[in-house]
């Protein structure tokens, strides 16, 4: 059986020539999604502060929770935080008296805003020695107003420096420069005392380096020094590990890689096998006369479905290997592309090696075989003689069993979209949502038969009406459902999914904007980082009723991730509108917090959580309110969040009436960079992570998009000789190119109506689950471009292969062996 699915393949390329594109892109995107899960597993980022420093204790950047497993056992949890953990300055006394420890080096980090160069990493120069920097020219910074900059700065020595920190503004005088630079941070020094003094947090330390005796002692050292830390909050890193602790979002990349990865590559295996089941099956029914005729000579089942076994395997291994190639390249793209998009860090380097590409060869080929037996199923079981009149005459009647299982996944769609109405939180609905489109996808691709026999005869009767062409594209749409049904789930599938992501982001966002506008009362905002003197300066201006500041953050429970805002309590009526249905932010104030609905939590309960630096903290509710998606989970006391976030500056609203704008930035002109702005003119924030949802939709719709117009140039392939036939019986080619053309319109038609239905349930139970309300919003230019580019699409994959069959004479194709 191998050497004849060899000669099959060798004179057959065309009918395989659908199911090898499925494989390839397949191959691609399953490789680069494995690339970017591989780089979260095992990537790491490289020191470069603490390059020159052979152990450093830092705070933890991870978070910890005991998860009850509910069998009275507990399982471990770590997520990494978003803000720096602080250890105590006195670790640094403990660790000098550890044997082989020849010298200590304390930090203190801490972000400042410089006019021209944006956010700069601060710190005392003592830690200089940690990479190390030398002066190139100057001094070392003695005095409170005095500094040393990198030698990316381009500052000389003597010039002045306007600095913006938490603290405030402030002028500084560049008394040194150094020799280094960083490749990934811009870094700044300060005098010992005045960087203490900004950073904010007495008697701690950001990091501790530590050198051993001699430097082949750096293992022993460390073992000694964790031995020391033990129980502190403190961990010892060395090597690459000391990258983690130097850049703090190398962690959540990497989880965040890991989750994508994981969601783009299940997505799209889904979308391929649904693709290769396609464009397999299509194949096999325009085979069907050679099956017929391989079972009337004596082939059994088996031999019929090892034979087109093999054929996958030979298709898969073709197909897969250069799309793993394909897909090393795609991976790097992608990888270059979150990084822009800054969902990860620059310096996070992408991780190449054999897993990604051995892991989406096989499962990619695994899925071919599969789809090929699955479509082989019925040809293979007919007997000889009924093969024969199965060829002639296609059967009126689907399988049962095919049947039976699109009932089932589609009860299986029916429940997922109950269980989407009760999720009110993007990690539950995000990978639910489209995987729930995907299985009412897959009940319409196995029903595909029974409902193209239904949905034909309706579209087909406005056709029969019109005569000519219009009558013959009417008699092919009634004569071949099952060649339809092929062609119509791909199109769906594409609709369907381009739909259901696209429209699920606009929802949120509609939704999250529509609330946050209704519940700013503010008369003006101020950002977008203001330091605490900045604020205080507005609240002196004459006629100000109330300012409130506001720092956004997140936390994390044993369970789930929390978007947080930190709100000022005084006057905040006056500026904020939570939409309060239950308790009163009467209450609201230290040792307290508000929640959104649906989380279940009700006024008076206490919830406990990690903050976004690890610490832990036990809050009592005293209000819950609805706008949750334009104001965060939680709202939490502003002191609160400050002391546990890397940058505590943040936006401020204000409510004035009547008070001119010119007031306000008189009182802020001291603080560059700030900016003075009326709610109704206050520009919308940059969302990277909403272009990072975008560029995954992207790539998962261009799959469904290229699965769809294979499919339907090989559909035209199979009918090379009815065109022809066509063309013999009297038919010009603009008759046969315009019946064609009729029968993609309808089939568009069938589709768009199939796939709109789909992500209408699917966003209506997201909506309702996620907003409160099952009103999906629906941009209509966004729908009418998914719709005008799924038509333009398949009347292109019609078209254009139909034109080439048609450059042939009509004799010569009719003459020419099958």
């Amino acid at each position: 059986m191998f050497s004849l699915a060899l000669s099959t393949l060798r004179h057959r390329r065309a009918a395989f020539a659908g199911a090898f594109v499925a494989l390839f892109c397949a191959a691609a995107l399953v490789t680069a999604c494995g690339m970017l899960m591989d780089t979260g597993l095992r990537g790491k980022v490289a020191p470069e502060r603490y390059a020159g420093t052979p152990v450093v204790v830092a705070g933890d950047p991870q978070s910890h929770f005991l998860k009850d497993k509910g069998d009275g056992e507990f399982k471990r949890k770590s997520k990494p935080n978003t803000a720096r953990a602080w250890i105590p300055e006195s670790t640094a006394a403990r660790l000098r008296a550890v044997p082989g420890v020849r010298t200590i080096v304390t930090e203190v980090s801490f972000p400042v805003m410089v006019p021209g160069a944006g956010a700069v990493e601060g710190h005392g120069w003592e830690s200089a020695a940690l990479t190390p920097f030398t002066l190139k020219a100057g001094r070392a910074p003695a005095g409170p107003d005095e500094i040393v900059v990198d030698a990316s700065a381009g500052r000389p020595v003597g010039a002045k420096v306007n600095v913006l920190t938490s603290l405030g503004a402030g002028t500084y005088r560049v008394v040194g420069v150094t020799a280094q630079r960083l490749d990934n941070q811009t870094v700044m020094f300060f005098a010992t005392a005045e960087a203490r003094r900004i950073a904010g947090h007495a008697g701690k330390v950001s990091a501790i380096g530590v050198w051993p005796a001699s430097a082949d002692a750096t293992a022993a050292t460390a073992t000694a020094v964790r031995n020391a830390v033990r129980e502190s909050g403190a961990t010892v890193q060395t090597g690459k590990d000391r990258g983690r602790v130097e850049f703090l979002g190398s962690d959540s990349g990497r989880v965040k890689l890991i989750s994508m990865g994981a969601a783009l590559g299940g997505t799209s295996l889904i979308v391929a096998l649904l693709a290769v089941v396609g464009t397999f099956g299509l194949a096999i029914q325009q085979r069907e006369r050679e099956m017929a005729l391989l079972r009337a000579i004596a082939a059994t089942p088996r031999q019929l479905r090892q034979m087109i076994g093999k054929e996958a395997l030979l298709v898969g291994l073709g197909a897969t290997i250069p799309g793993a190639v394909t897909g090393l390249l795609l991976g790097s793209w992608l990888h270059g592309a979150f990084a822009d998009l800054d969902a990860i860090p620059a310096n996070l380097p992408l991780v190449v090696g054999p897993f990604a590409p051995i892991v989406a060869i096989t499962v990619t080929v695994a899925a071919a075989w599969l789809a090929a037996r699955i479509s082989a199923r019925r040809v293979a079981r007919l007997r000889p003689v009924e093969a024969l009149g199965e060829a002639a005459l296609a059967p009126a009647r689907t399988p049962w069993t095919r049947v039976v299982a699109g009932v089932v996944v589609f009860a299986g769609a029916v429940v997922l979209t109950f269980v989407l109405r009760g999720i009110h939180s993007e990690a539950g609905s995000g990978p639910l949502t489209p995987l729930t489109a995907l299985l009412y996808a897959t009940s319409i691709g196995l029903l595909g038969p029974v409902l193209a026999r239904v949905t034909v005869g309706l579209v087909a009767l406005p056709l029969r009406a019109v005569g000519g062409v219009g009558g013959l594209a009417a008699a092919n749409l009634n004569t071949g459902a099952r060649r339809l049904a092929a062609v119509i789930t791909p199109l769906t599938l594409m609709i369907a999914l381009a739909s259901t992501l696209l429209f699920a982001q606009t929802t949120v966002k509609g939704a999250a904007d529509s609330q946050a506008q209704a519940g700013n009362v503010a008369d003006f905002i101020l950002g977008p980082a203001v330091p605490a003197p900045a604020a205080e300066s507005v609240r002196r201006v004459p006629g100000v009723r109330a300012v409130t500041e506001i720092l956004h953050s997140r936390v994390r429970s044993t369970n789930s991730p929390y978007s947080v805002q930190g709100v000022t309590p005084a006057g905040l009526n006056l500026t904020m509108d939570l939409d309060v249905r239950s308790g009163s932010l009467a209450e609201f104030g230290d040792g307290t917090m508000a929640v959104r609905e649906n989380l279940g939590l009700k006024v008076g309960d206490k919830k406990s959580f990690s903050m976004a630096d690890g610490t832990p903290v036990t809050l009592r509710v005293v209000a819950v309110y609805k706008r949750g998606l334009g104001f965060g989970d939680f709202t939490l006391p502003h002191a609160l969040v400050a002391a546990h976030v890397d940058v505590p500056m943040g936006t401020v609203l204000v409510s004035a009436p009547g008070v001119n704008r010119d007031a306000l930035s008189k009182a802020t002109a001291a603080f560059p960079g700030l900016n003075v702005q009326e709610r109704a003119t206050a520009p919308d924030k940059a969302d990277g992570g909403t272009a990072v949802n975008y560029l995954s939709l992207a790539l998962i719709v261009a799959f469904a998009a290229i699965s769809m117009v294979n499919t339907l140039a090989m559909a035209i392939a199979g009918r090379v000789r009815e065109l022809a036939l066509l063309r013999l019986a009297g038919a010009t080619k603009r008759q046969v190119l315009r019946t064609l053309s009729l029968e993609t319109w309808a089939v568009t038609l069938i589709a768009a109506v199939l796939g709109t239905a789909i992500a209408l349930v699917t966003l209506t139970a997201f909506s309702a689950g996620m907003t409160g309300s099952a009103m999906p919003h629906i941009p209509p230019a966004g729908y009418a471009g998914i719709i005008g580019g799924s038509a333009l699409l398949a009347l292109l994959a019609t078209t254009v292969p139909a034109r080439a069959a048609l450059r042939s004479a009509p004799a010569g194709v009719i003459a020419a062996r099958e």
